[in-house]
Parts: C-alpha cells; sequence; structure tokens
C-alpha cells in the first residue's frame, strides 16, 4: 500500500527545484574531467559528469549550501550558493592536479610495514586513503606509523571490495593488501564508506568499508611513469601505467606494472622484492550495458621482523632483527613472506536513471608462504634464545652468576645473528638436524555476486545484493633447504611419533611434512538496505543474512592423533543476521547530525574455530557466533572555510573466540599447547574530532584528536589442549584438555594502538604549484598484549605440589600482574611537493619524512606466557632484565619517501 502513496507523498512535500550546471576542466591541459562526483555532502545529492565534463544537478534549495566538486588526482572545489535564480550556470570549474595523491605511495610503505609480522597485521591504515575526512586522513597518514587503530578496531571489522567483489580472507577475516600492492596507479579510484554509514556496495563492518573501482573509463587517461626511492620497507620502486580513456568506439583499456626492491629496509634484513601486473578491457555496448575484464597479479617476496625484549633492545638497538645473517657475504633470512595469487574479475555493468546493477564473478588462486627454521635435537638456532642471554644467567634460581653473564653478553654482540655457516656444520650427518622450511597455503576461491541500486522516487532508494564464495585451501609445510644434510626424518622430537604415518619416513627438499590438511569454505551473503530522504531528515535501514560452513579434510595420518587426524570432519555451519540503521538530521545546509546503530551477528574466523587444524578435526567446544552492538553520534560542520566532525561511539563485541599457541610452565603442569579463550567480551568507546580551517586559498590549518577507552569487558573462560603422546609422567593429564576456568582480566587494556592521539597541521599551497605540510603528534596510552593463562587460578598453584603459592597473595599478584603503558611520544612528519607542465607533459615531485627529530618508541608488544606460574614469574622478575619478559615492536626512527611522476 505504500508503493501507492509514494507519488502522492512527492506531490505533498515538493518543494521548488532550482537547477545548478557547469563544466568540470583540468586547469592545466583544459580538457573535460569525466566521472567527478559533483554534491552537495549535506543533503546526499549527487551528480557525475559526463565525457565532456558536463553536470546537472537539481535540487530543493531554501539556504545557501555548499557544492562539492571531486574527481580522483584533482583538489576538491567548495563553491558556496545561494538560492537566488532556478537556474544556475557555473560556467567552467577549473580543478587542480593534486599532488598529495602521492601521498597515498607513502601510505602505501606504512602497509606493507604492518605485514612484516602477523602481531601487527590487524592495523587499518590501508582503508583510510580514499578518504577526504580530516581525521582519518591523520590516522592514515600520520597516526599510522604508531600502528593507530581507528576506534581501536582490528581490520577484520572493515571490508574491502574490488569492482564490488569482496576480498577480506575466510582465515582471519582481513584483507590481503600484498594481492594488489604496487598498483596504485589503477587502485586510485576508491569510495570509503565510514562506520555504520550507508554504502550502497555492501553491509560492511563497524570500520567501515572500501569499494576499489578498476574500470579503466573511471581513471585517468594517459600514461604515467614514476619511481620511488624510500629507506623503509623497500629502498627503490618504478612503476608504469597506460588507460587509454573510453574510446568512441566503446572501448576503453589499461595496463600497469611496478617493480619494488631492497636489500634490507629500516629494519635490518628485511629484504624486498616485489613486482605487480595489471591489464583491464572495459567496452560500453551502449548507454547502459558495460562488461569490465580484469587481471591482476601482485608478486611479492620480503623479509619478516621479530619483536623483541627490552633486553635485547639495550644491546642491539630498535633496528636490530634476530631472523637473519649473513651467507656468503649476503643476508639470509630465515623468515620470508612470499605471496603470489593472482585475481581474474569479469563484471557487467547495467546503468540507467533510475536502476544500476553490478554482476560480477572473480577467480583468485596462488600461495602464501611463510619460512622458518626448524631444528630437531638439536641446539635452538635463535640467536636471542633466552638461554643464550645475560639475564639467564643473572635470575637463575640457584644465584646469579655475572661473569657467565659478561660472556654471554659480549658473545652475542660479536654475533648477533643466526649463523647461517655454522648450521650446514650442524648438518654434518645425512640426516638433518637443522631444516629450512615454508609453512604454506594454497588457496582458490571463486566469487559470484551481484549488487544494485533503485531510485523508487525522489524520497526512497533500494539497494541490495547477494554474494557467493568458495574457499579451498590446501595447508603444509614443505622443505626448502635441507643445509647440507640428504633429508629429514619425519619424527616429531618431543614424543617420537610419526607426522606422517602413510608416507615415507624420510622426506627430502620439495616434499610436503610435518601437516598437511585441506580447508573448505563456503558462505552466502544477502543485503538489503531502504534509504528515505524527507526535507532536513535523511534515514535508513539496512540488513544481512550470512551462512558459513567450515570443514576440514586431513591429508596426513599424524601417529598422536590417530583417529581424528585424517579423513574430513562434519561441517560446522553457521547462520547470522545483521541489522543496522542511520538517521540524519539537517540543521541547516552546514551543520547537520547523524546517529547510527547496529547490532551484528558473525562467524567466528577460521582461525579460531579449530583448536589444532594442523594435526586434528578437534574444534573449539560449543563456540559461538560473536556479537556486535555498535552506536555512534556525529555533529558536522561545513562553513566556507571551517569544516569539521566530533564522534562520540560505543562498541561492545560479546562471545569472542581466540586461540594460541605456545609453552608454558602452567601450575597445573608443562608443555606446548593451544590456549582456547571463550566467551570474551570487548568494550571500545571514545571520541574523534577532525577540524580543518581555510586561512587563506594558499594556507590550511588543522586539529585532530582522538580519546578511546578499550578494555576487555568480562572473564572469559580458559582451557588448554595438548597432545598425549608424550611419557605418562610428563602429562599435564591424561585426556588431552583441561579447563582452566575464568581468567581475571575484566577492565585490563587491550593492545590496540595508542588510546589517544593527537595532531596539528599546517598546509601551504602556492598558486606556482608547489606545496608543503607539517604535522605535530602526540600519541599516549599505548599498551601490550596480556597473557590471559596467567590471569587464571592455575597462575597462583605450585606445580611441584598442586597447592597455591603461599606467597601468591592478592598483593602480590597484583603487583606481579599490574599493566603499565608504554611510553608516550611526539612525532614530526614533514611533506611536500611540486608539479610543472612542460610540453604537454605533467612532472610531479612528491617527498615525506617521518620521525623528523629520529624519535625511539614502542608501537606494541606482548606479554610473554612462558611462566605461567606465579612463582617461576616472581622469580625471573627480580632483576630488571627477566629471561621472558614482554617484547616489543619499535616504530621507525627517521624516514623519508621520495616519489618523481611524469605523466602525459
Amino acid at each position: 500500500m505504500l508503493f501507492y502513496l509514494f507519488p502522492f507523498l512527492t506531490a505533498l512535500f515538493g518543494q521548488e527545484t532550482y537547477t545548478i550546471t557547469g563544466s568540470v576542466l583540468d586547469d592545466r591541459f583544459k580538457t573535460p574531467v569525466s566521472g567527478a562526483s559533483v554534491y552537495i555532502e549535506e543533503m546526499g545529492l549527487k551528480s557525475n559528469t559526463d565525457e565532456l565534463g558536463r553536470f546537472k544537478l537539481e535540487i530543493s534549495l531554501k539556504e545557501d549550501v555548499i557544492l562539492n566538486i571531486f574527481a580522483v588526482d584533482f583538489v576538491m572545489q567548495r563553491i558556496p550558493i545561494s538560492p537566488v535564480d532556478n537556474e544556475l550556470d557555473l560556467g567552467s570549474i577549473y580543478l587542480e592536479s593534486d599532488i598529495t595523491t602521492e601521498q597515498t605511495d607513502n601510505l602505501i610503505t606504512l602497509t606493507d610495514s604492518e605485514l612484516l609480522d602477523d602481531g601487527i597485521s590487524s592495523v587499518s591504515v590501508g582503508f583510510l586513503q580514499a578518504t577526504r575526512d580530516v581525521f582519518l586522513n591523520r590516522a592514515a597518514f600520520d597516526f599510522g606509523q604508531a600502528f593507530f587503530r581507528v576506534r581501536g578496531y582490528d581490520s577484520q571489522n572493515g571490508q574491502v571490495l574490488i569492482n564490488g567483489i569482496p576480498m577480506n580472507k575466510f582465515f582471519d577475516g582481513r584483507p590481503q593488501w600484498n594481492n594488489w600492492g604496487g598498483l596504485n596507479d589503477v587502485t586510485r579510484n576508491q569510495e570509503f564508506t565510514n562506520g555504520l554509514s550507508a554504502s550502497e556496495y555492501t553491509f560492511g563492518g563497524i570500520l567501515g568499508n572500501t569499494n576499489i573501482t578498476v574500470r579503466p573509463s573511471g581513471l585517468r587517461p594517459g600514461t604515467r611513469l614514476s619511481s620511488s626511492f624510500s629507506n623503509r620497507t623497500y629502498a627503490g620502486r618504478l612503476m608504469a601505467t597506460y588507460n587509454s580513456g573510453l574510446k568512441d568506439n566503446g572501448l576503453a583499456y589499461a595496463i600497469s606494472t611496478s617493480r619494488g626492491w631492497a636489500k634490507e629496509g629500516y629494519i635490518r634484513g628485511t629484504l624486498y622484492d616485489a613486482y605487480s601486473l595489471f591489464g583491464a578491457l572495459e567496452y560500453r555496448f551502449n548507454t547502459r550495458n558495460t562488461i569490465n575484464l580484469t587481471a591482476i597479479l601482485a608478486s611479492n617476496r620480503r623479509g619478516r621482523s621479530s619483536a623483541i625484549t627490552e633486553e635485547v633492545f639495550r644491546l642491539a638497538g630498535k633496528r636490530y632483527n634476530p631472523y637473519w645473517g649473513e651467507q656468503n657475504g649476503k643476508i639470509r633470512n630465515s623468515r620470508e613472506r612470499k605471496i603470489a595469487e593472482p585475481l581474474f574479475l569479469m563484471n557487467h555493468y547495467y546503468e540507467s536513471d533510475k536502476f544500476r546493477l553490478n554482476t560480477g564473478i572473480s577467480y583468485q588462486f596462488g600461495t602464501n608462504a611463510r619460512s622458518r627454521l626448524g631444528y630437531y635435537n638439536g641446539p635452538n638456532p635463535d640467536p636471542t634464545y633466552y638461554r643464550y642471554l645475560p639475564s639467564f644467567y643473572v635470575n637463575s634460581p640457584i644465584g646469579a652468576n655475572f661473569v657467565n653473564a659478561n660472556l654471554a653478553r659480549e658473545g652475542f654482540l660479536e654475533d648477533p645473528q643466526i649463523d647461517w655457516p655454522g648450521l650446514y656444520m650442524g648438518n654434518t650427518t645425512e640426516m638433518a638436524t637443522y631444516v629450512l622450511y615454508d609453512d604454506t597455503t594454497d588457496e582458490k576461491q571463486l566469487a559470484i555476486n551481484s549488487m544494485g541500486s533503485m531510485e523508487i522516487n525522489d524520497r526512497f532508494k533500494l539497494d541490495f545484493g547477494v554474494t557467493y564464495r568458495n574457499s579451498i585451501s590446501d595447508n603444509y609445510a614443505e622443505i626448502q633447504d635441507l643445509l647440507g644434510a640428504d633429508f629429514h626424518t619425519d619424527i616429531d622430537p618431543f614424543s617420537d611419533t610419526k607426522n606422517d604415518v602413510n608416507g615415507p619416513l624420510n622426506k627430502k627438499e620439495g616434499d610436503v611434512f610435518n601437516y598437511h590438511y585441506r580447508m573448505n569454505t563456503n558462505r552466502f551473503d544477502l543485503f538489503a538496505q531502504l534509504r528515505f530522504k524527507y526535507k532536513r531528515w535523511s534515514i535508513f535501514l539496512a540488513g544481512t543474512h550470512i551462512n558459513i560452513d567450515y570443514q576440514r579434510e586431513g591429508l596426513f595420518l599424524n601417529e598422536r592423533f590417530p583417529e581424528n587426524s585424517l579423513g574430513r570432519n562434519d561441517k560446522l555451519i553457521f547462520s547470522n543476521y545483521s541489522i543496522k540503521g542511520g538517521l540524519d538530521y539537517r540543521i541547516t545546509a552546514r551543520h547537520w547530525l547523524t546517529v547510527h546503530g547496529g547490532y551484528l551477528s558473525r562467524p567466528p574466523v577460521l582461525q579460531n574455530v579449530f583448536i589444532n587444524p594442523r594435526e586434528n578435526t578437534e574444534t573449539v567446544p560449543d563456540i559461538l557466533s560473536e556479537t556486535i552492538f555498535s552506536t555512534d553520534l556525529n555533529y558536522y560542520i561545513r562553513l566556507p572555510k571551517l569544516t569539521g566532525r566530533l564522534t562520540g561511539f560505543y562498541t561492545r563485541f560479546q562471545n569472542m573466540t581466540d586461540v594460541n599457541f605456545f609453552f608454558v610452565d602452567a601450575g597445573v603442569g608443562s608443555d606446548f599447547v593451544q590456549e582456547v579463550i571463550t566467551e570474551l567480551d570487548l568494550l571500545h568507546m571514545g571520541a574523534e574530532l577532525g577540524l580543518e580551517y581555510q586561512v587563506s586559498p594558499a594556507v590550511k590549518l588543522s586539529a585532530v584528536c582522538s580519546i578511546g577507552k578499550q578494555r576487555y569487558a568480562s572473564n572469559p573462560l580458559v582451557s588448554i589442549n595438548f597432545d598425549t603422546a608424550g611419557a605418562e609422567e610428563d602429562l599435564i593429564n591424561p585426556d588431552g584438555n583441561i579447563n582452566l576456568g575464568p581468567a581475571d582480566i575484566k577492565d585490563y587494556k587491550l593492545a590496540q594502538g595508542p588510546q589517544q592521539a593527537y595532531a596539528v597541521g599546517l598546509e601551504y599551497r602556492d598558486p606556482k604549484y608547489w606545496w608543503i605540510g607539517a604535522t605535530a603528534n602526540y600519541l599516549t596510552q599505548n599498551y601490550a598484549s596480556i597473557s590471559t593463562i596467567t590471569r587464571t587460578r592455575s597462575f597462583l598453584l605450585d606445580p611441584d605440589t598442586g597447592q597455591p603459592f603461599p606467597e601468591a597473595t592478592e598483593e602480590n599478584v597484583s603487583k606481579l600482574l599490574a599493566q603499565r603503558p608504554l611510553d608516550s611520544f611526539y612525532l614530526l612528519n614533514l611533506v611536500g611537493g611540486k608539479s610543472w607542465l612542460k610540453k604537454g607533459k605533467y612532472i610531479s615531485v612528491f617527498v615525506s619524512i617521518n620521525n623528523v627529530f629520529d624519535t625511539i618508541f614502542r608501537t606494541g608488544g606482548f606479554e610473554q606466557s612462558r611462566n605461567g606460574n606465579f612463582g617461576q614469574l616472581q622469580q625471573d622478575n627480580l632483576s630488571d632484565s627477566p629471561s621472558f619478559a614482554p617484547k616489543y615492536w619499535y616504530g621507525y626512527g627517521r624516514t623519508y619517501f621520495l616519489n618523481l611522476a611524469l605523466s602525459f
């Protein structure tokens, strides 16, 4: 019935219509800019320029507004509009090329650094490169180097799409930025939706979502050549891109390639070796139907780095990395990461005045491998192994031995890296003591989706979408180098049991060993959203349904788990519903309020479903779907010279699950365990402020701040699992698992990056096409991740007696387990650039210097769980250099980035 009332309501509430027209041109080349967005932000009205750069916008206007004109690679224009005549022709509007887009390349070096180690891979600055919000811009380009997380959210709470197809991985829920790394020229056309705001592409997550459009018709035509130099993750990079633009015959195509390299980055021993290829072909059949074919290959190999204790930092400095050593005069990193996962997409677009439909299919395959050194009945090759450091002798339970501690110090300083020649000498027999191998995932993923938008009338708009995704991944260890030995015996050295009962006992280079299993995942998503506008109000309501199933298939019969290691388990099926909504109220055309709220139910990610998938099919018992309640309130101001946003937010995560692996000397016994944490709740709340003031046409000031409170909000349940194949007297218990009860962690701070961040910035843009900017930043309230098992009842027990330690009083335990913030710090960043137009060729230079004063700071860290009982942890902390102290990642010191580009 409401459907029949829509025309009546539209007529009843109709207002006088004003028509705004104009043409958008490149100020250097005086050529039309097609595909530019022309919109009045506070009214939600938008138009795009055609092939000739023309636009037409019809609005109901009663007061002054500001017209925004934006195109990729150009500076946004903001034009005040007053309701004088019913028709307003703005004539030619010239957009200046935005040299600051090279800052996106600068950001890529930061997102690269996220990927050097698993512990810091969850930051989210990569999502924010497309935003024009001043706060989010600072969060990406300035706070990002300190691994700041917007609202403390992990990147799995945001969604990345390419041409509307989801890219987040099933394993951890996070996007794999490496899959399109080095292709900045063709991935600039991005649309970011912040938080719970309405998106026409997807339901999204609470962090928001980014849709990357790689259609040639949406990219800037011409040729672009660039070279970059840096001392961060890579030393040099070359990139070349050509885009034909849309031809008269309806054809457009684009190609791009890049090559990046470094013997080592800012962190010692972190090599970088990458190349990328891109090709896209688009054909417009008519004004309504277009087909797009895309191929992406981004291959990269890089050396990883490790968190280190404060003792190691004092010995070797912030750039130290224990994962590498020299072999034949060359750097060799034992922990390399190699990713090559080609991606192919095909999209059909249908577009009319009132209806748009994007139907796509993608296929991705390839390898993600991480190397490591295995040692079997031989000394640990890690130069920072606790027995090789001075603290081992200082913290000895039989008394400090300072002579040996000094010898250990001298030995470490003399040879602080992996001794590759020594490993070859240790492999003098036929059977390997040391093996270099890859933990490898070979994944094939198919995705099919269709999403659309329909304008029911001037006030109602419907968005919808459906997606199916299937992933099959083979997971295994593969021997890369026997380091001079003839074979490796595939036996677990701790229990003397076979890893592959049905396979050969002795494995050679190129053979699969240790573990081999397959994961099969199917996911089906439905999404619908209704948007409504009336006078000063706009409202939206969105919902989604997710159905997902996980299944493990063991390909090795493991002697430690003969009954549940080989073959398939029953499918684990999760069915989830989520809903979100928002309301915008326009107080005036320059002041408005928005409020959003959402209740989300989502399945746990694959890595938190199976307890020990390498060896058996056991899953987390009675595992629950995660639920999220989130809301935010926003105030926007859009004056001709002052723009800004003030936001307050509150988010609660419930029924979270986490699985961790480590060796522990717990009160209930010692073993290598899988720790399962369930019924975990998290609380994120705080405020964000971003202001930007245009002092003059050339000078701009900005100020932003983030004040957050991110804490554990429950005392979750903890259990540990272990194999029972060892000697009976060494077992914690014969069942292979034990419930440790709740962990007393409520109100401990989360390790989600700095919880408070402040910045002020100054930018000068000269009419003669040069530009400089400076940002002063202060970051504080950062914490290391806590050990959960040390907050359980097991921590209080003496493993020798099974009774509580007499000294484990509440006061002593609280003092020992107190959480302390990492040091606060200041960072000064400088950026600048210059551009020229010479004989029809556009030349630009961009440079940035981060951390100008070379400040030493820690970006994060974690408590080690080895000392899992009070007595052992107390003994270890008697000195100022505990053997199992927390490990920290240290931020980059003074670094630079230089980009030279030529466009024509």
